[in-house]
C-alpha cells in the first residue's frame, strides 16, 4: 500500500449513527410529493398503501442482501468494495467511479432544491441576493463541507441530530393530520359514492408498475451505512442492524405519512396535488401551512446533503487507497475525514450547481443508481461461490431467493429506464467510460 500522511479512518460509529445514516440518506423532499404521483396511478387507498408497502419490502430485501456483504467486507468504498472483490479491479473501479458520479449529481440536485426552498422562505429583500437560489445552494454545500472537515465526530453528530429533527418534523405533520376531522367528516358526514369503475387488469398492472417506480425512487438511499463500514466499531453486528432497521423505520414513517394524507385528503384530491403535504398543510394552518411544509422539506434535504457529503468522499478514499485513482484521494486528517476526497466531491457538486440546468445529468444519475444494487447482488452471488469460507457475521436471509427477487426487480427497472430514455442512457454509459482515463489500472492491489 502507498505511504500516506498521518491520519486514518476512525472506528467510532455505532448503531445510532447507522440508523441515522439510513434514515438521513433515504428521506428527502420526495415523500412530500410522491404520494400524489402514486395516487394518480392507483384508484383506491388500499392500493396506494400497498404500493408503499411493496416498495418498502423491495428495499428491505435489498438491505438483507447487502448486509451480508457489508458485514463480511467492512471496508470504505461502498459498492466498489464488493465489485472489486468479486470481479476484479476493473469492475471495482467501474462501480466506484459510477457511484461517485451519481453521488455528485445527486448532491448538486439536492443542494439546488435546498436553495430554491430556502429562497422561498426568505423575506422579499433577501430574495434579491447575488446568485439567488444558486448562492444558497453553494452555502449549503460549503457549510456541510466545513462540518465534515472538523472530523468524523462532528459529521456523525450532525447526521444524528438532523435525522432526529427530520423524523420529529414528519411525525408532527402526521399527528397534526390525524387531529383534523377525516375527509368524510369535512364533507358533512358522508360523501356520496362515485360510480364504481373496475379497471382492467392490464391497466391496473401498468399503473402499479408506474406507481412502484415512484415509490422505489423515494426509498433510494437505504444503503448509506455501507459507505462507513470501516468506521463502525462493531461492523459485523451493527451494519446489518443499521441497514435493516433503517429500512423498517423509513417504511413505517412513509406508511404513516400516507395514512395521514389519506385521512385529510380525498383520493381524487391527493392524486391531483403536485405537493400533497402542502395541501394538507393548508388544511392544517391556512397559508402558513405551505411555509411550514416548505420548512419540513428544507430540513429533510439538509439531512440528505449531510449524508451525501459524508458518504461520497469514502468512495474516492477507497479507490485512492487501493491505487485505482491517485493516492492523494486517500489522505485523511486527524479527525478521520478524507479531506482531498471531500474537497473534490464538494467542488464537483458546486460546479454542477453553478452550471445551472442539469436535468439530463439528473436522468443519467438516476440510471447509474439503478445499476449499483445489481452490481452488489451479482457480487453477493459470486462471492458465495468463489469464497465459501469467507467469514460472514451475517448471512442473507432466504438465499438464493432473496437476491433473485431483488435482481429481477432492479433489472426490470433498468430495462424500463433504458427503453424510455435511451439517449440519456447512452450518455450515462459514456460518462462512466470517461472514468477509465483516470484509472490506474496497472497498479497492484494492496495486500
Amino acid at each position: 500500500m502507498a505511504d500516506h500522511p498521518p491520519g486514518r479512518l476512525l472506528n467510532i460509529l455505532g448503531l445510532g449513527f447507522g440508523l441515522a445514516g439510513a434514515v438521513g440518506g433515504t428521506i428527502g423532499a420526495g415523500i412530500l410529493r410522491t404520494p400524489g404521483l402514486v395516487a394518480a396511478q392507483l384508484p383506491s387507498a388500499p392500493l396506494v398503501l400497498g404500493a408503499w408497502l411493496g416498495g418498502g419490502v423491495y428495499a428491505l430485501l435489498g438491505a438483507i442482501c447487502v448486509a451480508e456483504l457489508a458485514a463480511s467486507l467492512p471496508r470504505a468504498g461502498g459498492w466498489y468494495v464488493y465489485a472489486e472483490r468479486a470481479f476484479g479491479r476493473r469492475a471495482g473501479f467501474l462501480a466506484g467511479w459510477t457511484d461517485w458520479l451519481a453521488h455528485c449529481i445527486g448532491l448538486a440536485w439536492v443542494a439546488t432544491t435546498v436553495g430554491e426552498y430556502g429562497l422561498a422562505l426568505l423575506p422579499a429583500p433577501w430574495q434579491l441576493m447575488p446568485l439567488g437560489s444558486q448562492g444558497l445552494a453553494m452555502v449549503a454545500i460549503g457549510l456541510f463541507t466545513l462540518i465534515q472537515l472538523r472530523g468524523l465526530r462532528a459529521g456523525s453528530a450532525s447526521q444524528e441530530l438532523l435525522s432526529l429533527i427530520k423524523a420529529a418534523a414528519l411525525l408532527a405533520l402526521v399527528t397534526a393530520c390525524f387531529l383534523l376531522p377525516s375527509q368524510t367528516q369535512l364533507g358533512g358526514g358522508s360523501v356520496p359514492p362515485e360510480p364504481a369503475t373496475i379497471p382492467s387488469w392490464q391497466h391496473l398492472t401498468l399503473a402499479g408498475v408506474l406507481a412502484l417506480q415512484a415509490v422505489i425512487t423515494t426509498y433510494d438511499g437505504w444503503a448509506s451505512p455501507v459507505y462507513f463500514a470501516e468506521e463502525f466499531s462493531d461492523p459485523g453486528r451493527n451494519l446489518p442492524r443499521s441497514l435493516i432497521g433503517g429500512v423498517l423505520a423509513v417504511m413505517a414513517l412513509y406508511l404513516l405519512i400516507n395514512l395521514a394524507l389519506l385521512h385529510v385528503l380525498p383520493i381524487a384530491q391527493l392524486a391531483e396535488s403536485i405537493l400533497p403535504a402542502a395541501t394538507a398543510g393548508r388544511a392544517l394552518a391556512g397559508a402558513l401551512g405551505g411555509n411550514l411544509i416548505t420548512a419540513v422539506a428544507l430540513v429533510s434535504l439538509l439531512g440528505l446533503i449531510n449524508t451525501v457529503v459524508m458518504a461520497a468522499p469514502r468512495i474516492l478514499y477507497g479507490l485512492g487507497r487501493d491505487g485505482l485513482v491517485p493516492d492523494i484521494a486517500a489522505r485523511v486528517n486527524g479527525g478521520g475525514t478524507p479531506t482531498v476526497a471531500l474537497l473534490l466531491t464538494s467542488g464537483a457538486a458546486a460546479g454542477l450547481v453553478l452550471a445551472g440546468s442539469f436535468e439530463r445529468l439528473l436522468a443519467m444519475g438516476a440510471l447509474l443508481y439503478v445499476c449499483l444494487p445489481l452490481a452488489g447482488i451479482a457480487a453477493l452471488v459470486a462471492l458465495r461461490r468463489q469464497e465459501p469460507e469467507l467469514p460472514r457475521p451475517f448471512r442473507c436471509w432466504g438465499y438464493p431467493l432473496t437476491p433473485l427477487l431483488v435482481a429481477l426487480v432492479s433489472l426490470a427497472f433498468l430495462v424500463g429506464a433504458v427503453v424510455s430514455d435511451w439517449v440519456d442512457s447512452l450518455a450515462a454509459l459514456a460518462l462512466v467510460a470517461v472514468g477509465y482515463t483516470v484509472s490506474k489500472s496497472g497498479s497492484q492491489a494492496p495486500p
